[in-house]
């Protein structure tokens, strides 16, 4: 067992787990480490974080000084090596012209999927967030609710590592005692932040990100995460003592070769491979589930190497290709006995596709400029965020309540003096009025470092109106039907994003700064487009009624008994709370499920 060809895989699994990134990796991880013969195909290309990892190299050694491109969006030093919201021979089309009706898609082809690129924010979901509903009469609610999925938020967060704190917040839960890592203490801009923001009723906390400020427990915590199972629990320690804790050296966007960051392929796969229980094939581009007696057979894949198309055998499935991903390969899974596509029976599969409501603005603060030198080493990323505060003018009678829109978001912040990259020096005539020669160098010294970014990140509720279906005409290089999508924001979010901009320029304000550009007043231009933050979630969600969704609770179809979706696909609402935490909670619960009903015999 281990990384397999197609000539050498094996002719029967118990399981086929289709996609390595948060939801395959968990999923495929438990499976394994379970006794559950696994084989895990990934349409990407093989990658190796430990020697993949540009650690100590600094932005001006990239090509173009680290700059993006239409293929490399996030620069060259980006973890993405092959995927982004294009990728090559792979199209997918839009359903309207309009701009503001656009849906961008970004897609990882490469093992580890998204968790090699993402921002490690791991925030969970609460109570509020799985009865949306029943809060506000809005959308939809879970047919879970938080304390069904906390016990795994607490072991994901365990065997991730993910540092962060407890404020006792509204709706922002807490995590038990041993769950969380140290928090790393906050840079001085963040700070000012924190203290100005405070006097406007905004509270500014210790964010949760997946990145180890110091070494897991390997001791204690194998044994909570795989109670009487002592095999498991040795090789998860040992995969614990592989990881070191961060040393400041790398934004993680890079990836990490010493694992200090969550990556599945530093974390899930390791354990799950040494297990002798999973076999991986990579270049394997599943486009269908095959069938039989009412159940899931298979997959059929296209070898991407050699372009042959090649049927893999199982007991079950699991999908986790990334939730759009796994809808287009449930469309495309026809039959005379599925017209319209593989556990559509409910007409609901490709609808309620949503993203991250996102806006952002910059702003200059005279006080941080021209500072002695200090140390700013830090995660990779933020070490503070605001989480949302005004729960109280929201739920039911929101209308009522002076605030406008129903749901809220969260702030994440960015400030300080970080790695120079390509556009450091660049754009500062609004502050300087175009100084050149020596005085421009001064001045980029000078404001070095006094920049503060606001980036709001806020619930989507599902609508009608945004959703993805088959191109009837459009194909990918391989044959394969491509996605069309259909996307509209409502006035809930475009309000929320109006207020987005109000907030971070009050902020600026009181930190005695001023805004790069002003906030801009009409949310409909102040929302970010649809995708474009890479938080896609839903089009297979789940219920409690097999009429009006796709899966049930334990994210398991209800048409195919044997098979499961545990990526975003089975979200059925898009909280202001980063989904990838829930993804890997709702993906242990379900192959924790699976294992039970393989020992009841129902699978």
């Amino acid at each position: 067992m281990g990384f397999v060809t197609p000539r050498t895989m094996a002719r029967d699994y118990d399981v086929i787990v289709v996609g390595s990134g948060a939801g395959g990796g968990q999923a495929a991880y438990t499976l394994a480490l379970e006794g559950v013969k696994v084989l895990m195909l990934e349409a990407g290309r093989h990658y190796d974080h430990r020697t993949e990892t540009p650690m100590f190299q600094a932005s001006h050694d990239a090509p173009l000084r680290g700059a993006g491109t239409p293929d490399k969006p996030f620069g060259f030093y980006d973890a993405t090596v092959d995927g982004g919201w294009q990728v090559p021979g792979e199209p997918y089309t839009q359903a309207s012209t309009d701009p503001a009706r656009r849906f961008d898609w970004w897609r990882a082809r490469m093992l580890g999927g998204r968790t090699n690129h993402w921002g490690r924010i791991a925030l969970r979901n609460g109570p509020y967030d799985f009865k949306p509903h029943s809060r506000d009469g809005l959308g939809f609610d879970w047919p879970i609710g938080y304390d069904d999925l906390a016990p795994y938020y607490d072991k994901v967060e365990m065997l991730i590592g993910v540092y962060g704190s407890n404020e006792g917040l509204e709706n922002t839960p807490d995590s038990p005692a041993g769950c969380l890592l140290p928090a790393p203490a906050a840079r001085v801009g963040e700070r000012l932040i924190a203290q100005r923001a405070g006097k406007l009723g905004i509270p500014v906390v210790p964010i949760h990100r997946a990145v180890l400020t110091a070494k897991l427990d390997d001791a204690r915590i194998p044994a909570l995460l795989h109670p009487g199972n002592p095999r498991a629990q040795a090789l998860v320690a040992q995969a614990m003592r592989d990881r070191a804790a961060c040393f400041w050296a790398t934004p993680c966007s890079r990836g990490c070769s010493i694992g200090a960051t969550y990556q599945s392929p530093a974390v899930h796969l390791p354990p799950a491979l040494a297990s002798g229980k999973l076999d991986i094939l990579c270049d394997a581009m599943v486009y269908e589930v095959t069938t039989a007696g009412g159940k899931a057979s298979g997959v059929r894949f296209v070898d991407r190497t050699t372009g042959k198309h090649i049927e893999a055998k199982a007991r079950a499935v699991v999908l986790a290709a990334s939730a759009c991903e796994s809808v287009r390969i449930l469309l495309n899974s026809k039959s005379a006995a599925h017209p319209e596509g593989l556990a559509n029976s409910s007409g609901k599969l490709g609808r309620y596709v949503m993203d991250t409501v996102g806006s952002d603005l910059m702003g200059q603060v005279p006080l941080l400029e021209a500072l002695p030198p200090h140390n700013e080493d830090g995660a990779g990323g933020s070490h503070l965020y605001a989480p949302w505060w005004l729960y109280g003018s929201q739920g039911a009678g929101w209308q009522t309540k002076g605030l406008g829109f129903p749901r809220g978001y969260h702030i994440e912040l960015s400030t300080g003096r970080r790695m120079p990259g390509p556009s450091t020096g660049a754009g500062l005539e609004w502050l300087t009025q175009g100084s050149y020669g020596a005085r421009f160098k001064q001045d980029v010294r000078r404001t070095y470092g006094s920049f503060v970014y606001f980036a709001g990140r806020g619930e989507m509720i599902p609508n009608d109106h945004s959703f993805c279906e088959i191109d009837p005409a459009a194909k990918d290089r391989y044959g394969i039907p491509v996605l069309r999508f259909h996307w509209q924001w409502a006035e809930h979010e475009t309000r929320q994003a109006a207020h987005m901009q109000k907030t971070f320029a009050d902020i600026v304000a009181a930190m005695g700064g001023r805004v790069h550009e002003s906030p801009e007043p009409d949310g409909a231009k102040a929302i970010a487009p649809g995708g474009s933050i890479i938080h896609e979630v839903g089009g297979a969600i789940m219920g409690a009624d097999a009429r009006s969704s796709v899966t049930n609770g334990w994210c398991q179809t209800w048409d195919v008994p044997n098979l499961f979706l545990t990526d975003g696909a089975p979200f059925v609402s898009n909280a202001d709370k980063n989904p990838t935490l829930t993804i890997m909670a709702l993906a242990w619960r379900a192959a924790d499920h699976i294992v039970e009903r393989f020992r009841r015999k129902e699978l």
